[in-house]
This record gives C-alpha cells, structure tokens and sequence, in this order.
C-alpha cells in the first residue's frame, strides 16, 4: 500500500495549511458572482448545522434532482455505509433509466474536508485534488458532476437541475437562505446548489467523526488486540507492509489524528477489470491524472495510470477497491500488493506470446510509469512475497480498527 515512486509530499502541517488557506479563500467567495449577489447565510449557532449546511442536507439525499428521479448522492455514498456504495458493483449505475453504468468505482466521501487542492509540491510530486485523478479543487467542485453527468444523475444542463430544484420540497428554503430570485440564475442557483452540499460535508460530524477503534487506542481509551498490533506492526514495517509510506498512522505534530494518506498520488499496475463495460472496448484506457476525465496533465506521459492515494480510514466497509473495482474483498488486494510481482500470473491474462501480460490496463508505452521501486513492489518472481497469509491477516485485522462507530466494551 505504498505509492508514488518519487519523493513524498512535504510534511502534513504544510499539506493541511494550504487546505486551510484554500478553504479560507473558497468561504469567502463561494456565495459571490454576478448579478444580484444572494446574501451569506447567517452563523449556526454551536453545534448546528449552518442554513447552508442544512440544505445540503436535504440536497444530498433528494432523488428529485436526478433525470431518473431515483438516484441521489446518497445513492452512492451510503450514510449507512461510510458514505460508499453498499454493493459490490466496480462502478455504479445511473442515467435517465437508471442502467448506464460509469467508468470508476465510487469513493467514500468521508474525511475529505481536510483535503488540499491539487497542487505540485516542490519536488515535483502531484498532490491533492478531489477525485480519483485530483482534478476538483474543492468539495463543491466535486460535487458538480454527478448532476451533469450521463451515467449519474444525468440532467443535460445546469437549467435542467435549476427546473427541478425549482419543484423541490425546500426551494422556498433555498430562496430564503441565498436570496429571493436565486432561482431566476441558473449559474448562481447551481452554485449555492453545490456549496451548500460543501457545507454540509464540512459541517456534518458524520463525514469525519474519527471515532474508529484506533482513533480510541491513540487516546488511551481502548486496546488493539494482539493480531491487531500484529498488523499495525507490519503496516508500519518499511520492510514489510510499507504502507505508512503514503499511509501515515501516527498522529501529526500539531496531535491532530492520522488521515491514512498524504495526498499523493500512485500508478499501482491493477489489472484491466472486465466487469467494467468500457473496457470491451480494447483502446479504452483509463489514465487518471492524464486522462481522459481529466485534460490538464494529458502532456504529462510520465503521469500516466497514477490515481489518488485515498484515505483508509473505513476501508474495510468497502467492497469495491482501486479506481476500476478491479477488486471486491479486502484480503485479496492485500495479496495483490505482495504479490503482483513475484506470481504476476495469478493477477494477469497471457498474452498472445504466451507470456503473462503485466499491467494490462495501462497501454504498452506507459507501463514503465508503475510503481515498482518502493516495498512491498520491489520484489522480482522467485521471491518471497513481503507478506506471509498470516501477516496478511494480521494487516487485515488492523485495517478493520479504521472504520468509524466503534463502541469500546
């Protein structure tokens, strides 16, 4: 579970400042724009929800805004789950019938608040940015196309969405929190649209309660039992797991808890998924931070099949991994990551020479770009793998102490 093979970010108080920087900026001009500038909602009072944050609320589970009238955010990001889907579909569906299915599995949209925009660190590192190629600069942003989308909610324009926020059960509310004629501007509508579901990830203790087992250890609160601190061992183990490298467990200096990642970005080699539709495709590649959903970075070949580094935090509520759901048990992608280079055959097809076809969904010229220098990658066939099956279930039994709601006995 290491990442990318250059040098790490610069250190996470750095990372976090420039997220609070840019959080800062985005709380002062998300509710500017031309025209008649609707008025900032008024303060909650402590430890409520603002007027913003509690429409976002309401937003994020409204099926309404959707051309099929059955899909919402909550749809995919299951309160009930970690804010993830509940299934094991590698991506989900949408669309006006609901049967079109989408290119990348859904992420969880816990513990993103904290998240930086996309930026490249000093060394040259790609870091930050929401999504799975980095390209959303904040929550809001994120929060954009779902609703535009053809395989999600599917609406044509932002004036489709304004028409159906128009008939929903709190548009008067709407009116009253971000001015009387917000819905005569569909640009403006959407906007307050997409910043009030902001609000209400950034405000809503739900999406990042840290309340997991281990956030109980570091308190002193609770202990990990002994497969426990057997994995947490081994996570930490450059020789081993390695995957604090990207996967920080320790809390930082300012003794704000661990967030599981640093930002960063990985090009991990995962097999081509078939249960994918658009990979029937043969000259369809999914390139994540070079394309095709994102076209800044198309230039950079050497970016090429890189993908954020997500948290772990609740990774063990998932039942989709990687960004093609190449995977859907947890056991098995850890098995992957120790083994993908010394028995590549259990994870790749043969090709037509008869030898194994390694790194099979990324195109032939930016195989080079994955990651095979860092533990547990730098292994060769006829080694041993970095991690026994018992060290494996011990990393499992860890990772298990990352996932949120755990009451103490």
């Amino acid at each position: 579970m290491t990442n990318s093979t250059t040098a790490r970010p610069s250190a996470r108080s750095s990372v976090l400042s420039r997220a609070a920087a840019f959080a800062l900026a985005l709380g002062l001009s998300a509710c500017g724009g031309g025209g008649d500038a609707a008025p900032t909602p008024a303060p909650a009072p402590a430890g409520a929800l603002s007027q913003a944050a509690a429409l976002g609320e309401k937003i994020f589970s409204d099926q309404s805004l959707s051309a099929s009238g059955k899909q919402s955010c909550a749809t995919c990001h299951n309160p009930a789950n970690a804010h993830a889907p509940s299934d094991k579909l590698a991506a989900q569906l949408g669309g006006p019938n609901g049967d079109v299915q989408g290119f990348r599995t859904s992420p969880s949209l816990r513990y993103l608040d904290l998240n930086p925009a996309f930026f490249f660190a000093k060394d040259g590192t790609p870091t930050g940015g929401l999504d799975r190629d980095g390209r959303a600069r904040s929550l809001a942003e994120q929060a954009e196309r779902p609703f535009l989308a053809a395989h999600e909610m599917a609406n044509a324009n932002k004036d489709e969405v304004l028409a159906r926020l128009r008939r929903a059960a709190y548009a008067e509310q709407f009116r009253q929190v971000f001015g009387a004629a917000i819905l005569d501007n569909a640009d403006q509508a959407f906007a307050r649209l997409t910043f009030a579901l902001q609000q209400f990830q950034k405000e809503d203790p739900a999406f990042h309660p840290y309340d997991s087992k281990y956030d109980l250890f570091l308190a002193g609160k609770t202990k990990l039992d002994d497969a426990e601190m057997r994995g947490l061992a081994l996570f930490n183990n450059p020789g081993k797991g390695n995957c604090a490298a990207c996967h920080a467990s320790a809390r930082g200096a300012d003794g704000a808890p661990p967030l599981f990642t640093d930002f960063s970005f990985d090009n991990l080699g995962v097999p081509r998924n078939k249960r994918l539709a658009a990979t029937l495709d043969p000259a369809y590649f999914d390139l994540g931070l070079c394309g095709p959903d994102r076209g800044d970075l198309a230039a950079r070949a050497d970016l090429c099949g890189a993908f954020k580094v997500p948290t772990l935090r609740n990774v063990a509520t998932r039942t989709a991994f990687f960004h093609n759901g190449a995977f859907s048990d947890l056991t098995e992608v850890l098995r992957f990551y120790v083994r993908r280079d010394t028995n590549p055959e259990e994870w790749y097809p043969l090709g037509a020479d008869g030898a194994v076809d390694k790194f099979n969904d990324l195109p032939p010229q930016y195989r080079a770009n994955v990651n095979v220098v860092e533990g547990p990658y730098n292994r060769r066939p006829g080694m041993a793998p970095a991690l026994t099956e018992s060290e494996i279930g011990d990393v499992v039994k860890f990772l298990g102490t990352l996932t949120d709601g755990y009451l103490a006995p």
